[in-house]
């Protein structure tokens, strides 16, 4: 989308020195009677000419020296497409738009912290060994990382399939209703405070480049980000790797200690303290209070590791 740019007029600056109320002219200094009235108010209207002209050359030399905001309190935009792009290059943006890679992240982390550490737990409940708590924990680890990852595959493929389908019918709708679409973007602009104006160039610009109304129209009505073309595939690699990496940790333990029950007490401590870091770097990316991320994923991991070991106790005892 263009941007909107109110042009002010630029003034040429005056290149003359400037101008003494004391020197202005020979006449003045020779006219200057103390008693005469007419002097008096011919030397006031001079000062006060000279005054405003150099408001005027200071005025008119602010918009020549490169688009500052000049007018309204600092609040009009003057042009200036040089010092734009040093304005831009001097900011730099702190956001984090990383969003979608790191959702993915802790979908595969928590979920492969959370289901082989209960698994192992209902294990170990059960006194079965460590070697077969490993087995059975490492082809859960391999299954899931299949299903999450196959999982984010798809989700990512019908986001892309949705926006495709989305785009064909707003392309229709441009080249059939192209009016109504016009009228679409003269309603989103007037929501931002621009008035007939000021969004009339706009829908004027768009409508002569068909490829960025398109666009537009796929941003501010329907809200759909274009997604990136190898996005499934991205995103399917990304929840398989996390889930193993966090499913790997609480089986570590039961590689290094025999007896299961001394390996699920280190499991447990191992893990808790996986949850409680893994917990705070996910609030600190996401915007949450870390500490208090940490101690919600925390709990959830040791709630349900809780439920899986007193169901396996209670069948055990059946």
């Amino acid at each position: 989308m263009s941007n909107l740019v109110i042009s002010l007029p630029v003034l040429t600056p005056i290149n003359a020195p400037p101008i003494s109320a004391h020197s202005a002219s020979p006449a003045l200094k020779t006219s200057q009677r103390p008693s005469t009235n007419t002097a008096a108010r011919t030397n006031r209207s001079l000062e006060a000419s000279l005054i405003k002209q150099r408001a005027h050359r200071r005025f008119a030399w602010r918009l020549c020296i490169g688009g500052e905001m000049a007018l309204n309190g600092g609040k009009t935009f003057v042009q200036d497409e040089e010092k734009q792009r040093l304005l831009l290059e001097e900011h730099t943006e702190k956001h984090f738009t990383a969003g979608e890679v790191v959702r993915d992240i802790i979908i595969g982390v928590s979920d492969g912290l959370t289901v082989p550490f209960a698994l192992a737990a209902g294990l170990s409940g059960a006194n079965a060994s460590s070697a077969l708590v490993l087995t059975a924990g490492l082809a859960e680890v391999a299954a899931g990382a299949i299903s999450m990852g196959l999982g984010g595959y798809l989700a990512a493929k019908s986001e892309a399939d949705h926006y495709n389908r989305e785009l064909q019918r707003e392309q229709e709708e441009i080249d059939t209703v192209p009016d109504v679409e016009a009228a679409e973007i003269a309603d989103i602009l007037s929501q931002y405070g621009l008035g007939p104006a000021e969004y009339g160039p706009v829908v004027t610009t768009l409508r002569n480049n068909p490829k960025a109304w398109l666009e537009f129209m796929m941003k501010f009505e329907l809200g759909l980000e274009k997604p990136e073309p190898r996005r499934a595939l991205v995103s399917a690699a990304t929840i398989a790797l996390s889930y193993v990496a966090g499913g790997l940790v609480p089986l570590l333990p039961y590689v290094f200690v025999p007896r299961a029950e001394r390996a699920m007490a280190v499991s447990v401590a191992v893990t808790l303290a996986a949850l409680l870091f893994f917990g705070f770097v996910k609030g600190r990316f996401t915007g949450d209070r870390p500490f208090l991320s940490a101690v919600q994923t925390t709990v959830v991991g040791a709630l349900a590791s809780a439920a899986a070991y007193a169901m396996a106790r209670a069948v055990q005892s059946i």
